[in-house]
């Protein structure tokens, strides 16, 4: 993960040797070699993902390609800061080790669950989730696309929902390999204790708008991003409402930056018309550079 963008760009490079310092640790290693099960601790995939990301949109910027606006599904808000001035990348990569952990703690394991189900409109979910929490927790977590809601809360609670959903037409309803029920009431703790964290960093105003996931609504003020980002942890993800709300704005190209292309794939499903390109490498890299470089495709 980011190995090759290290290599070749100084500023990625730069990026893993001041998450190395600020962390006391190789994070720069796991990410490079591994191994794997290190990796899915939360409190290490979180400041990875938000490392390789901040890395691969440090070289993108290096090519003169910048936002009009930024966004981050979940924890990717804080690599949406990052690139938006809000907050400082050390603060950030500090905060979100601490918001693994604290998620982690949160609750034990095996007591919570997520579930994807798929092909089925978000409101019926939300229904169905009410009906099967029986006095547990059971919630849309991650609103993704039309064809995707993620739900989460106690395990017992997540599985009677699963199972509802494939009677009342889901596609699918598979139950997610996750550490912790992200995004619902159970996440309080953790939220209360990240609050802590957030209230003593130094928020500036976005240098350009991010549209936040727990409103689906621009961000202009670093109390207000603040504010966000403490109650994006109990909170829903509104992606599909927050890249409907960036297309209404105008937005017809949109970068995926960091490990993966699953954003992408959300936007197919979202909106077919806008184009999404990702950088994680050096091939990814250059088709988005050049994507941006060739002339506009005249209309038909």
């Amino acid at each position: 993960m980011g190995k090759e963008l290290a290599a070749l760009y100084p500023v990625a490079h730069e990026t893993f040797e001041e998450a190395d310092a600020t962390l006391g640790y190789k994070l720069s290693q796991l990410c490079f070699e591994g191994p794997e099960d290190q990796l899915r601790l939360t409190e290490i995939t979180q400041p990875a993902i938000l490392t390789v990301s901040v890395a691969a949109w440090r070289v993108l910027q290096s090519k003169a390609i910048t936002p009009s606006y930024v966004a981050g599904h979940s924890l990717g808000e804080y690599s949406a800061h990052v690139a938006a001035g809000t907050l400082l990348f050390a603060d950030a990569v500090r905060t979100v080790r601490n918001r693994g952990k604290y998620m982690q703690e949160a609750v034990p394991v095996g007591v919570g669950a997520m579930a994807a189900i798929l092909a089925l409109p978000s409101e019926q979910v939300k229904q169905i989730c009410e009906e099967a929490a029986q006095g547990e927790v059971c919630q849309a977590a991650n609103l993704n696309s039309p064809d995707q809601t993620v739900i989460s809360g106690s395990k017992a609670a997540v599985e009677r929902a699963a199972e509802l959903a494939k009677q009342r037409g889901a596609k699918r309803a598979i139950l997610l390999p996750v550490s912790a029920p992200f995004h619902c009431a159970l996440m309080q703790p953790a939220q209360d204790r990240l609050a802590a964290d957030l209230q003593a960093l130094t928020f500036h105003t976005p240098e350009v708008p991010l549209m936040c996931n727990v409103d689906a609504a621009l961000v202009t003020t670093g109390e207000r991003a603040r504010e966000a980002l403490i109650r994006q942890v109990t909170g829903a993800v509104q992606w599909d409402a927050s890249m409907r709300a960036l297309a209404a704005l105008g937005v017809q190209n949109f970068v995926e930056v960091g490990p993966g292309k699953v954003l992408c794939g959300l936007m197919r499903q979202i909106d077919r018309s806008r184009t999404c390109v990702n950088v994680e490498d050096e091939a990814s890299l250059q088709k988005s550079v050049n994507h941006f470089s060739s002339p506009s495709p005249k209309p038909d």
